[in-house]
């Protein structure tokens, strides 16, 4: 379970203009369509040809909770790739994008500066640049550490250090024990 990707995603999906099939038997006539048959879909989702068949139908109607979740979440990564697209590009270039973390927080600075670790709770607006190296990472499959690592640097610049007018020499920003992390586009 990926945190930081999974808010991403979360972010991108508040874009969509139509909600997702929500029945298995749409979900399924949908992954079909997409990946054009019934074999791929069954190995996608581990699952036989036959039963993709029978919820194409709508013969099975109530999948396993297991199936269900695979199902749903591969129909969320297809589902409006143009708006998906757009969106992030949109985040990326001109925006950017808002995180809201309640985390623990500290920082390296000079010697008689209080550089402790506490619970910090921010929502800061991140210029479009941070955007958009959060994108690139999560599409090259960088790790939550990755992209935890990104966001502490656009912490570092846009709230401890204010874009240069203040703690010019904090050398890194702790960004640890993640409670919770959102974003917004």
């Amino acid at each position: 379970m990926s945190q930081f990707g999974d808010g991403l995603d979360a972010a991108v999906q508040k874009a969509f203009t139509r909600p997702t099939p929500k029945s298995a038997g749409a979900q399924m006539r949908y992954l079909v369509k997409q990946l054009k048959g019934t074999k791929a879909v069954a190995q996608l989702l581990r699952v036989s040809q036959r039963t993709v068949e029978r919820y194409v139908k709508d013969q099975i109607k109530k999948p396993r909770p297991g199936l269900a979740a695979r199902m749903e979440r591969e129909v969320m990564r297809r589902w409006q790739p143009q708006i998906r697209a757009r969106a992030k590009q949109k985040a990326a270039t001109t925006d950017g994008i808002v995180i809201d973390t309640r985390a623990r927080m500290g920082y390296t600075a000079p010697i008689g500066s209080t550089d402790q670790d506490r619970i910090r709770h921010l929502t800061v607006a991140l210029p479009p640049q941070y955007a958009a190296r959060l994108f690139d990472g999560q599409e090259a499959g960088a790790g939550d550490a990755r992209l935890q690592e990104i966001a502490a640097e656009a912490l570092k610049e846009v709230y401890f250090q204010d874009g240069g007018r203040r703690a010019g020499s904090l050398e890194e920003v702790r960004f640890t024990d993640v409670e919770h992390v959102e974003f917004e586009l």
